[in-house]
């Protein structure tokens, strides 16, 4: 399980999406998040899973292994899909106590479980063809207007890349961890939910302790690479835009006027 999430991880390919410049991939992915709530139709999320095929062909990363990091967030997303399906008024189908399955709860169930899956996948598609660095530098590019207020663009940056970064180093050291438990007769699995939390504290303590060991040697490295914040700080590989970067704007930009007509008419 902890190795199946893929938000975070970089798969090398020569795709023409790895080729992107990052800044592109940021506004394309907040794009198609955008229009999975402005589509309301199912005509709607037919036009976004296309789009979403579309962009996983031409990344060249397996669909299993995109795919596959859905699994984490099953429970979250059953979750999500219950509590509408319960709690929608509308014509009821079916009732029980205070819960009631409604005709609308369905359709809103079903819409909001693709909204989720499709966002997991279309934000794994820019971690997966985008390498932390360039995520840095393309989130920083982004931000840079708001140095005029003051605001730490580049810390930001940095901090949500690190962050990043960390996801599947820590799941792995997870992974790591529970196994070794594990062979020590640790059950992660049998019990009451009390006895499960009980069992999940040889797992966290471990966990944290690595975690923080391995944020001291991130900051004693910068430190010793005299690391001062983004102040005067050059780029070996400075970012620009190439005739790609403009062709895939304009596809993104028909795509989302696309939705907002879809949404206008009614479709």
């Amino acid at each position: 399980m902890m190795r199946d999430i893929t938000i975070g991880q970089y798969y090398p390919a020569d795709s023409i999406l790895h080729r992107l410049d990052p800044r592109v991939k940021f506004v394309s992915t907040l794009v198609y998040i955008i229009s999975l709530f402005v589509f309301s139709s199912w005509v709607g999320y037919g036009v976004a899973a296309l789009f979403l095929v579309a962009m996983i062909v031409l990344s060249k990363v397996p669909f299993g292994f995109m795919v596959k990091g859905l699994k984490p967030i099953m429970v979250l997303l059953l979750i999500t899909m219950f509590f509408n399906l319960v709690f929608t008024p509308g014509e009821v189908l079916w009732s029980f106590w205070i819960l009631k399955i409604t005709k609308e709860g369905i359709r809103l169930a079903i819409k909001m479980g693709i909204r989720l899956v499709f966002l997991i996948i279309g934000a794994s598609i820019m971690t997966l063809t985008t390498t932390p660095n360039q995520l840095t530098d393309g989130l920083e590019r982004l931000l840079r207007p708001l140095n005029k207020i003051h605001v730490p663009v580049h810390e930001i940056a940095m901090m949500m890349s690190i962050a990043l970064r960390f996801i599947p180093i820590l799941m792995e050291e997870t992974d790591k961890i529970m196994k070794a438990q594990m062979a020590r007769g640790a059950d992660f699995e049998n019990g009451n939910l009390i006895q499960k939390v009980k069992n999940m504290v040889p797992l966290l303590v471990p966990l944290f302790i690595s975690a923080f060991r391995r944020a001291n040697d991130l900051a004693m490295a910068m430190e010793a690479r005299c690391y001062h914040g983004g102040d005067g700080r050059t780029q070996m590989k400075p970012l620009a835009y190439e005739k790609r970067d403009y062709l895939a704007y304009l596809v993104v930009a028909g795509y989302l006027a696309l939705s907002i007509v879809f949404r206008v008419v009614g479709i």
